[in-house]
């Protein structure tokens, strides 16, 4: 072989092997992004796993709290069923929206304060009081005014009665807060994976006093304004441990949701890595041969 036509050979099996290197060193940068992504998609299946099973827990803990709540909550009902209370046409309502301060758990707050904002544009002049950090700050921004309160530290643990008992006596002992009867908008639990949005009607004594079934029933003068908050508690309550149950089925839907998807990513990566670390080794065999052929 001439020397000349050996130098062209070198020269263009030297430019194969500088391309064949430089697409191997790009191969081995993708291969460990995706490394590295799979990595941190399967901490996050880990995660969302453990998140999945303490909101599990937390169901089962609310469901018990929520039986018990809705006995004493459909007693009040009852009574003011069966007393005919009857609401006024021009009624001024007070709108309670009770969600909670948790997130991750869909649009369990979303559709709670859509439903909220649509009844706001039917009566914008009604007060507002807001239990839940999730749903002020999505209401705060159509409704500014209307708030009148605001509580938070809710959904960290089942509600108590006392905690129902402290927001009844914030809002019924106002002198400025005038309204006739009171609407809680809530979250019903209907499954584990099932929640509507609900209301409890709740009426001021003077209402029930002047109910027509109301003589029935024997209450003193001094009892009757216990009486009005205690029905506001109860039906407070029996809200506030029905949205935490329904936010604990939706949580725990949510946290399956995101380790299935995060499965299913690590899944897709683990193929996408295999095949790129499949097409490396091809290439570094091509490479060999070459090289062997070419010597």
């Amino acid at each position: 072989m001439p020397f000349a036509c050996f130098t062209d050979l070198l020269s263009t099996t030297c430019w194969i092997h500088e391309l064949s290197v430089l697409g191997q060193t790009r191969n081995m940068a993708a291969l460990r992004e995706i490394q590295a992504r799979r990595k941190s998609v399967t901490n996050i299946s880990k995660i969302t796993a453990s998140m999945k099973m303490i909101a599990s827990t937390k169901t089962t803990r609310a469901q018990r709290a929520m039986n018990v709540a809705r006995i004493y909550g459909k007693v009040s009902n009852n009574f003011v069923e069966q007393v005919e209370v009857k609401k006024a046409d021009s009624a001024k309502e007070l709108l309670v929206t009770v969600s909670s301060d948790k997130g991750l758990c869909g649009g369990i707050h979303s559709s709670l304060s859509r439903q909220s904002r649509n009844f706001l544009a039917q009566n914008p002049d009604a007060p507002l009081v807001i239990l839940g950090d999730k749903a002020k700050a999505q209401l705060q921004r159509s409704y500014p005014n209307n708030i009148k309160y605001s509580f938070n530290q809710l959904g960290s643990s089942v509600p108590t009665f006392d905690e129902a008992s402290t927001i009844a006596s914030t809002v019924l002992n106002d002198k400025d807060l005038e309204f006739d009867n009171a609407k809680l908008m809530y979250n019903r639990f209907v499954s584990a994976i099932a929640f509507e949005t609900d209301t409890i009607e709740c009426y001021p004594i003077s209402q029930i006093v002047e109910a027509p079934n109301f003589k029935s029933y024997e209450f003193q003068e001094d009892v009757l304004q216990n009486l009005n908050e205690f029905l506001f508690a109860n039906s407070l309550h029996w809200a506030l441990v029905e949205g935490h149950a329904s936010e604990m089925g939706a949580k725990r839907t949510a946290m399956e949701n995101a380790t299935k998807n995060a499965n299913d990513m690590i899944n897709r990566l683990s193929l996408q890595y295999n095949r790129g670390r499949q097409a490396v080794i091809t290439n570094e065999l091509i490479d060999i041969i070459t090289g062997a052929s070419a010597l």
